[in-house]
């Protein structure tokens, strides 16, 4: 097969192409009903922390859509408070008819349907009580309650990045395989998904972003490629980062 037949193919069908050559950890993959739930213990015990917690966690999505994307979700605690409070955009509550925007009380860390979470903010202590007060408003707030699109939003990540722009003090950084954080719905313009700096967008499809947390970001049919200024590192779909420095 000649290298002329590669340049001939449209961008996205190689980028899917490199998707299905690469490799994704195995507990992204599997059947739903067994894949697992349990907590991978990354999480603060409530019982033994009695201070304020904000954290928001991050997992590859289920079977092929985690090639490409990752699933987010926001978990608070305040203080003294015995359980924590999980918000999330659910995609299978809208087949039920059901608001896609889920709040519950649960353990923040399990699995995603396999999948193991890492945590991309983490808050504690004096002052998240109001950041929290302010999260739950932002999610109040959030405009697509009863809709979502897989793809380009909004799905879970445009509802993290919605309340990470309301609440900039979370310093969230959402990595370039949030597919969705870059969709505004009909605005053009707006801040970043960390509440800093500019960002440009045309329906999460065609956009960019300059901001001292993300760095410079350019979107092309909802993939991520761009600069990170700390530490330095190259963003890319898939595979979401290179660093630059050790």
């Amino acid at each position: 097969m000649s290298f002329l037949f590669f340049q001939r193919l449209p961008f996205a069908v190689i980028l899917t192409i490199f998707a299905f050559t690469v490799t994704i950890p195995g507990d992204a993959q599997g059947s739903w009903p067994a894949t697992s739930r349990a907590s991978v213990g990354i999480a603060p015990d409530p019982a033994l922390t009695p201070e304020a917690v904000v954290q928001i966690y991050g997992a590859r999505a289920f079977s092929w859509r985690g090639y490409f994307g990752i699933h987010t979700w926001i978990a608070v605690k305040p203080s003294n408070a015995d359980t924590f409070t999980i918000y999330e955009v659910l995609g299978w509550r809208q087949r039920r008819r059901l608001p896609v925007l889920a709040i519950y009380d649960q353990t923040p860390d399990r699995r995603w349907f396999g999948s193991i979470p890492v945590i991309l903010a983490d808050k504690r202590g004096e002052g998240v009580d109001a950041l929290i007060e302010r999260i739950d408003q932002a999610v109040q707030d959030y405009p697509y309650a009863r809709r979502y699109t897989l793809w380009p939003g909004p799905n879970s990540n445009t509802f993290t990045a919605w309340v990470s722009r309301a609440v900039p003090e979370l310093e969230l950084r959402l990595p370039s395989t949030a597919i969705g954080k870059d969709y505004l719905g009909f605005r053009l313009f707006a801040t970043a998904p960390s509440g800093s700096g500019f960002q440009f967008s045309v329906f999460g499809l065609l956009g960019f972003i300059v901001s001292n947390i993300e760095g410079l970001e350019f979107n092309f049919l909802g993939l991520t490629f761009g600069i990170s200024p700390d530490p330095l590192a190259i963003k890319l779909p898939i595979v979401e980062s290179i660093k630059l420095t050790s």
